[in-house]
């Protein structure tokens, strides 16, 4: 027996009924050779962690469009807190944690440079659309690896895809990564917003902070709690009804007073105006692209917008500027 069929048995003997076990995969768009160490979902954890987008990550803005301080999110630590929220919740339910860490891991790969205002743009100058849940999952099956993609599992991939706000996935783990992504930004943020003078902890509803907590860690706390006692040998995730209202309620005070907020979106206008014009450049001048989405189009059938949001979309905040610098902003004259 290998390794990995040991790990398989201990899943079937310990996790929950409710939870997804690696021997009971949907499985891989394309068929390969288990490993003899690491179950299905293990190795999707792994190729998420160690491919190219997920490294991008670290340059990519979350909500505050390039803070001057080391200490505001990127969307690389949203995306590590996020798997360290799921996977608290997941080991409590005895849910799959490998299979919660890859999608949580993988869940925002098709994220825009300059955080929503990026993916925002996109969705209104592409014919075809734009949403970054779907251009994560895009990111999985054919850009990563110069379009071969990671040829992840069935599951992994419905997680990915159904993390939206209004998504079900399949999977206990997949609902599970849905919550906690919500529960992390809005951690995150009101802690990020605070930190940046745009609200006070006071000024947070006195309603929100007698149900979730009086400081960023316990509403976390709170939240997480709630989740595990609501959900323990329950074939769903959910909250109590009082703490999701106080939830959406929070999460509605940060939409009127960060995500919209003048100071905290003073440079968003000129972010919007990069990707914007970058699209409209590169729809202008395919042949700019780089080779392997210049080959994708022509040979793989894909057009030409859906080209080059793959492009733009896969790009670093700075590699924008840095392209928007380019094809834009005179050079001083040298001989």
């Amino acid at each position: 027996m290998t390794i990995r069929e040991k790990t398989e048995e201990w899943e079937s003997r310990f996790l929950s009924p409710y939870a997804a076990k690696s021997s009971a995969s949907r499985g891989r768009a394309v068929d390969e050779p288990p490993c003899e160490i690491r179950p299905i979902y293990q190795r999707d954890r792994d190729r998420i962690l160690h491919c190219k987008s997920f490294r991008r990550l670290k340059h990519k803005t979350q909500v505050f469009l390039a803070p001057k301080g080391d200490h505001y999110r990127t969307r690389l630590t949203h995306t590590l807190e996020v798997s360290q929220v799921a996977r608290t919740i997941a080991r409590a339910l005895r849910l799959n944690e490998d299979l919660t860490e890859a999608i949580a891991l993988g869940h925002d790969l098709g994220h825009t440079p300059f955080g929503h205002a990026g993916e925002r743009v996109l969705n209104q100058v592409c014919s075809e659309g734009f949403a970054h849940y779907i251009q994560s999952v895009r990111v999985v099956e054919k850009l990563e690896k110069e379009g071969r993609g990671l040829n992840l599992a069935w599951e992994v991939r419905d997680g990915i895809r159904q993390h939206q706000m209004d998504g079900r996935a399949a999977t206990l783990e997949g609902r599970v990564v849905r919550l906690a992504d919500k529960i992390a930004y809005i951690h995150h943020d009101v802690d990020d917003a605070i930190r940046g003078g745009i609200i006070r902890e006071e000024d947070i509803p006195e309603s929100y902070r007698v149900t979730l907590g009086r400081s960023s860690r316990e509403r976390l706390n709170t939240m997480v709690c709630d989740i595990i006692m609501n959900s323990l040998d329950q074939p769903d995730i959910r909250m109590s009804d009082e703490v999701d209202a106080a939830f959406r309620g929070i999460r509605r005070f940060m939409f009127e007073n960060v995500y919209t907020n003048p100071v905290a979106k003073a440079e968003e206008k000129k972010a919007e105006n990069i990707a914007r014009e970058l699209f409209r450049y590169y729809m202008e001048r395919p042949e700019l692209l780089s080779n392997e989405y210049i080959e994708r189009m022509w040979k793989a059938g894909e057009t030409q917008e859906r080209s080059v949001c793959d492009y733009i979309s896969g790009m670093t905040d700075q590699f924008a500027i840095d392209k928007f610098r380019e094809f834009f902003v005179p050079e001083a004259w040298r001989y």
